[in-house]
């Protein structure tokens, strides 16, 4: 079993080197990097990966491509601002030693929110399949969110993947600007109308079902932040789309 792990990049010189270093476990890291003007490029040859440099092509389209162009068959594809548990990559090497059962693998993913892991809130175990074998596996969504679909045998991993969001509430205000154009746009493209209640409604919702369904009170004073955005991200995406129809 050789991997290949795939990175998509743009201006990622922060998190870069942390992400790429607890890749030991992989046969070969490619980067695919859309035109960085900072040192994500020079960081990432200086650790040893192949990098490539290419068009923007979407989310989905970006890692596809990544994945077309990796010399092994098994794919593992990370975030930029992601990297692999100590566990998980324990637990990686122990499953290139007997040999995978499955066609694909999901694992939890754990972030850390403003310097607090968060273990609620509807963020986590959030488990995504990250290990795949490209023949059997592929992403899509068009615009973003994009997840990967499996068309064999999905197994599970039990380790965490880490997830750096956002440290400040300036930074998680931009991250929401830009995904929820992106959300936006998706649902302007399927030409999904927008009734006003429910601009006014869901992001009411969305606040009860994070807070307290989702036991963010659990997770603090970033808990609710975290719920406030949510609610936030879901007037802003349901707004914009308005606007677009």
């Amino acid at each position: 079993m050789k991997i290949t792990a795939t990175i998509i990049t743009l201006n990622e010189e922060r998190n870069i080197a942390r992400a790429i270093e607890s890749l030991r476990c992989a046969d070969e890291i490619l980067i695919v990097d859309s035109g960085s003007t900072d040192r994500t490029v020079e960081l990432a040859q200086n650790l040893g990966t192949r990098v490539i440099e290419a068009n923007w092509r979407g989310f989905s389209a970006q890692k596809n491509w990544a994945a077309e162009r990796a010399s092994n068959e098994w794919i593992l594809s990370l975030d930029a601002d992601e990297a692999l548990s100590e566990a998980l990559e324990a637990e990686i090497w122990s499953l290139k030693k007997t040999g995978p059962q499955y066609d694909a693998y999901t694992m939890p993913r754990l972030a850390r929110y403003m310097g607090r892991w968060i273990f609620h809130s509807g963020w986590y175990p959030d488990r995504k399949i990250r290990l795949y074998r490209r023949e059997k596996a592929s992403f899509v969504g068009s615009f973003v969110h994009e997840s990967v679909q499996a068309r064999g045998r999905v197994g599970s991993l039990e380790n965490n993947i880490l997830h750096f969001t956002c440290d400040s509430l300036s930074e998680h205000v931009k991250t929401v600007d830009r995904f929820t154009t992106l959300a936006a746009q998706e649902l302007a493209a399927r030409k999904v109308k927008v009734p006003l209640a429910r601009v006014i409604a869901e992001p009411a919702w969305t606040f009860v079902r994070t807070y307290f369904l989702q036991r963010g009170f659990l997770d603090g004073p970033e808990g609710l932040t975290i719920a406030h955005m949510a609610a936030f991200y879901t007037f802003l995406k349901y707004s914009k789309a308005r606007n677009m129809s």
